[in-house]
This record gives C-alpha cells, structure tokens and sequence, in this order.
C-alpha cells in the first residue's frame, strides 16, 4: 500500500505544489530587507523569528524530490517515531505521516512559531487523513522540542531556521537511536551544523544528498 499516491493524498499534494510553485518571493517584507540584511537574519541564533516570520504567507516547502526521499527513508527504517523542525504548510509533514501511515502507525512530532502556518498544516493534514498521527507544537523549537519527546526518534527532519540546526540536534541527539536517520534542508546554510555531523568522531555519518539535503546516519 502507497498511500503517497493515492486519493486523498497524491491529488492534496499535486496541488499544494502547484500553489508553491505559483507563489511569488516577490513580498514586500522581503523586499525592504537589503542582500545582507537577508544573509545576516538567516544566520542569526537571535533574529531568526524576523525573518521567517516576514515570510509567514509562503509555503517554504522541500521539493517534490526531497518529499519523495523522506517517504522513502522513513519506510525503508520502518519509521514508528518521527520528529520534524519547521512545519509551515505541511507538505513535508504530509509524506512523513503517509509513511507512518504505511508503516502501520506512528507517531509525527512537527513544531512551527507561526500560528496561520500551524492552522494552514492542520487543514491540509486533515485533508490528507492523517491528522491522527501527527502532533503540532506550536511555538519556539528550543522550547517545544525542549520536552515531551519520544524515547526514541528514529527519524529527525531540520527544516526550519537554519541557525537553529545545531542546537536542535542537540535537543533531539539523545533520542535518537541507533541507526536514525537525520535528514537536513538547505544544510549548507548552517556550516555550524555540517562540521558537527561531517565529524565522524561525533557519532555519526554524512554525506550530502542531491542538491539541497544532508543526510546523516547516527551510529551506534
């Protein structure tokens, strides 16, 4: 069974694609910020809500590829426990649950700080039928991910501020087993975080994938 590509699901998400794809950049909170303004809110450990805050209307989602990958991980490990940082509009969240989903059930912790963005997911996710296995936190990562997780993770998604990547997987690191999976957007804005998981001597291997992913193994 596929549940990625079968109705409700595949035709939810056909069209979520299509209104990214759709959706223009072009906003004017972007807009008045200069070039290094950008660079300088992207990385930053203090200013990061701003600048993803500026961007609370657009879907930021992980491409159809990268999609397709994390379904593809998350069965391939069995995936009973899932934790994902950033959920915006759910696309991602979305073929994170059709794999617990497929699986046999599950369970999907997401996190998002923007509260139209948190309401947007949970419509899609119910649209998708798979609201039942997924638990949104509403708010700051570093506090909702802070507590209340599972023992163990076998499958964590970065895809939120990037300046937060490194001290998230220090929130998740003892929860993850033997053997999980990490999977990381857009790494290469966080240098911070691909010396840490480049480090074999930090327990785990990494390699990137495609264009725009890091994916990490956590040894044992």
């Amino acid at each position: 069974m596929n549940t990625l590509t079968q109705a409700p699901l595949a035709g939810l998400l056909e069209r979520l694609f299509a209104d990214a794809d759709a959706t223009s950049f072009d906003i004017p909170a972007l807009a008045e910020l200069t070039a290094a303004d950008r660079e300088r809110l992207m990385h930053s450990r203090t200013e990061y809500r701003d600048y993803y805050g500026r961007m609370k209307d657009l879907p930021l989602p992980v491409s159809r590829e990268t999609g397709q990958l994390l379904y593809l991980l998350a069965r391939a490990v069995r995936a009973t426990q899932v934790v994902e940082f950033g959920t915006s509009f759910g696309i991602s969240t979305l073929h994170l649950a059709a794999a617990l989903r497929d699986n046999g059930g599950g369970h999907l912790v997401t996190t998002e700080f923007e509260p139209g963005k948190v309401a947007r997911a949970c419509e899609h996710l119910n649209a998708g039928g798979l609201l039942d296995l997924v638990e949104i936190r509403e708010g700051d990562a570093l506090q909702t991910l802070s507590t209340g997780l599972p023992a163990q993770v076998d499958l964590l998604l970065l895809d939120g501020a990037k300046a937060l990547y490194p001290d998230i997987l220090s929130l998740l690191e003892p929860h993850l087993r033997p053997g999980a999976l990490i999977v990381a957007d857009n790494a290469d804005y966080s240098p911070d975080y691909l010396a840490r998981v480049r480090n074999p001597a930090n327990g785990y291997l990494s390699l990137p994938f495609a264009e725009d992913v890091e994916l990490s193994l956590r040894l044992g």
